[in-house]
């Protein structure tokens, strides 16, 4: 085969064969083919974007570039949760210990995060001790011991997928609903799903700004599962705000432990409670209204709780952080943030909010920079809520004193409180 021919049927919206695809796929991943050429292809893709049976064949490929692993070498019957990302997105830290207290393992590796705020791996880091580099062996023997465990993406996992993303990042090609897809799916199928739940963001603080773009994507993501044998349902869920009151890493994780400890009700419980439903459906243990109940009393009867201190001690945390939050690294510096006037808050620009938790520390903007676990932005007055003048909406955690009026601004501005007649 010649990566030429394959460029040329791109450009012209000729669809391609899986053994092509699987070939382009080995042989840039080899080193055979060269940046420029994997860009054209990636660029053509972009534009004359790829059928069915041509994103099935692309995951597929990228899936089998590295390691192919065998849940079932863990539990019969697992299930797994991927979302999309957004801001204050911390679910992950909430419905992997429900599910796993009502008897079903969840076996999950997670990423870092790049760009607005940490991923679910950094946030997890921010409790003392809490290892998140572990080899496969132990990974299984955590979860077979506890029901579940969070690490990180092991580097022999979809090799494929790293370089490809990485190129596309450089390239203007990130915004394409079949790369997107192949990119997610690939990780899934090598981790050996059978089981997935899908919440893919929608809104000003996601990628898919649009419901009709997150819907897209969320089909073509389950008909790759589907064509794989694989079980899998996709939530399109709200991104249009910062998801609960925290964002930042440290501070999530305190806003989950909350949750767990059913101190905490609003949008983002009830969409834990959603999620993990569905994924106990999924695991065959029953209707999802059946499996919301099931998920809510894992809750309430403080399961859930007493499955996340297992999980932090097995995986080398210090437990202690569940009852006592000064454990957790302690920002330097602190900026309330005061009404102006009396209104409503509305028309909140997301996207800005994440990048404000940036720069306070919260995220970062190259991969593995260091970040600041404390940093990040608690709300006390959230979307569409009344507010007096002088009540305190927010909290700014940071180590960083510089710009500190900038970023206060932009946060104003990203969070404006409007009168009635606005």
């Amino acid at each position: 085969m010649q990566v030429y021919d394959i460029i040329t049927k791109k450009k012209r919206n000729i669809p391609l064969t899986s053994g092509e695809i699987e070939w382009l796929v080995k042989s840039y991943t080899d080193g055979e083919i060269s940046d420029a050429q994997m860009t054209a292809f990636l660029m053509a893709v972009y534009f004359n974007s790829m059928t069915d049976e041509e994103t099935s064949a692309m995951t597929m490929a990228m899936a089998k570039s590295g390691d192919m692993l065998d849940l079932s070498e863990i539990a019969e019957i697992t299930v797994d949760k991927h979302s999309s990302g957004g801001v204050g997105d911390k679910t992950t830290l909430v419905i992997v210990p429900i599910v796993a207290s009502c008897g079903v393992a969840v076996p999950k590796m997670s990423g870092r995060g790049l760009g607005m705020t940490g991923g679910t791996i950094d946030k997890l880091e921010s409790v003392p001790g809490f290892r998140t580099a572990v080899e496969y062996d132990e990974f299984k023997e955590i979860v077979k011991k506890t029901g579940c465990a969070v690490v990180g993406q092991t580097g022999h996992l979809t090799p494929a997928d790293k370089k490809i993303y990485a190129l596309r990042d450089v390239t203007a090609t990130v915004d394409s609903i079949p790369l997107i897809a192949a990119s997610i799916m690939s990780k899934k199928l090598a981790m050996g799903d059978k089981n997935i739940v899908l919440d893919v963001k929608c809104g000003s603080g996601a990628f898919m700004k649009t419901p009709d773009e997150a819907q897209k994507l969320a089909d073509t993501m389950v008909r790759i599962a589907e064509n794989n044998n694989r079980n899998c349902v996709a939530l399109v869920t709200d991104m249009n705000k910062p998801l609960g009151r925290a964002v930042g890493n440290s501070l999530e994780v305190i806003e989950a432990i909350e949750t767990l400890r059913d101190k905490e009700k609003g949008e983002f419980y009830d969409l834990c409670i959603e999620l993990s439903a569905n994924m106990l459906s999924l695991a065959g243990k029953g209707s999802v209204d059946a499996c919301r109940q099931l998920a809510v009393e894992a809750v309430s009867s403080g399961r859930a709780l007493g499955k996340l201190r297992e999980m932090i001690e097995a995986q080398g945390g210090n437990p202690d952080v569940v009852d006592d939050y000064t454990l957790f690294k302690q920002a330097e510096y602190s900026y309330d943030i005061l009404a102006e006037n009396d209104g409503v808050i509305k028309n909140v620009d997301c996207e800005e909010i994440g990048r404000v938790s940036l720069l306070l520390g919260a995220g970062r903007e190259v991969k593995d920079a260091p970040i600041d676990h404390s940093a990040g932005v608690y709300f006390y007055k959230l979307c569409g809520e009344n507010v007096l003048k002088g009540e305190r909406i927010a909290t700014l955690y940071t180590d960083k004193k510089e710009n500190i009026d900038n970023i206060i601004t932009r946060f104003r501005q990203a969070y404006p409180i409007l009168s009635d007649e606005n």
